[in-house]
């Protein structure tokens, strides 16, 4: 597909002009950041990997009925997606602790909570993404009280389809975080999971040796990201089980 106006580039993708009104072509960059940022590389074969697997989640959410704003893939870096209103929070699911949570409440990592908590996160860099309150999102006009019980509805059943889908392949998902969008059909507004969801906004453990497959590999260098999220799509069926990790990874349709 030919190159479109360029309409916004973040971190790990660019987003451009869409063939058709209310769409948009994303594209996966190799960029891999953390800690806002601080931390940055570039990782061969990475944005190829997400595209793929992103998809993959993407697809099987629409199929058991939770909207998102994922259209089809387009080639091994691009995806069609509806152009969408993104809502300015992350919203974060935690079903074991891991990452900040453990920091700020001292729990130890891999312990499983009593139940899935969500939490919200203000999108800024500049602010460090804070933690935030559904009164301050209700207050500031970011989300209305029935978005939130929206929000929280999908947020749980992203989880559980997820939760199944890892634990099939032997992968414990730890947490993840998802962003919503909405979408407007005249006046009939509706919200649907955005962004993206892959091993870069998950935290995926291997069940029985408790490797991590997700972008802590890169936070914390515990070896190559590519390997990581490589065994995630082969586990998935996303690649042929015969196929040796490497920087450019073979992936099929």
């Amino acid at each position: 597909m030919a190159r479109r106006k360029k309409i916004y580039e973040g971190k790990a993708k660019i987003l451009y002009e869409g063939p058709e009104p209310g769409t948009l072509v994303q594209y996966f960059k190799d960029d891999a950041t953390a800690f806002n940022a601080e931390k940055k590389d570039v990782i061969e074969g990475k944005g190829v990997l997400n595209n793929r697997l992103s998809e993959y989640f993407m697809l099987g959410l629409n199929n058991i009925g939770v909207p998102t704003h994922f259209l089809r893939r387009i080639n091994m870096r691009e995806q069609l997606i509806r152009s969408c209103e993104i809502i300015p929070l992350e919203v974060i699911v935690r079903n074991f602790a891991a990452g900040s949570i453990s920091k700020r409440l001292g729990i130890e990592e891999g312990t499983q909570l009593p139940r899935p908590i969500i939490e919200f996160s203000y999108k800024d860099d500049s602010l460090g993404d804070p933690l935030v309150p559904e009164e301050y999102i209700t207050a500031f006009g970011w989300a209305s009280q029935q978005d939130l019980d929206d929000i929280v509805s999908i947020a749980i059943r992203v989880n559980d389809y997820l939760s199944g889908v890892m634990y099939g392949v032997g992968i414990k998902l730890i947490d993840f975080k998802i962003e919503i969008g909405r979408i407007y059909d005249g006046d009939f507004m509706r919200l649907v999971v955005a962004d993206e969801i892959s091993p870069d906004s998950c935290r995926l453990w291997d069940i029985k040796t408790g490797e991590k497959l997700d972008k802590d590999v890169f936070r914390r260098d515990l070896g190559n990201l590519t390997d990581a999220y490589t065994e995630v799509a082969r586990r998935l069926g996303v690649m042929p089980s015969n196929v040796t990790p490497a920087t450019k990874p073979t992936l099929i349709n």
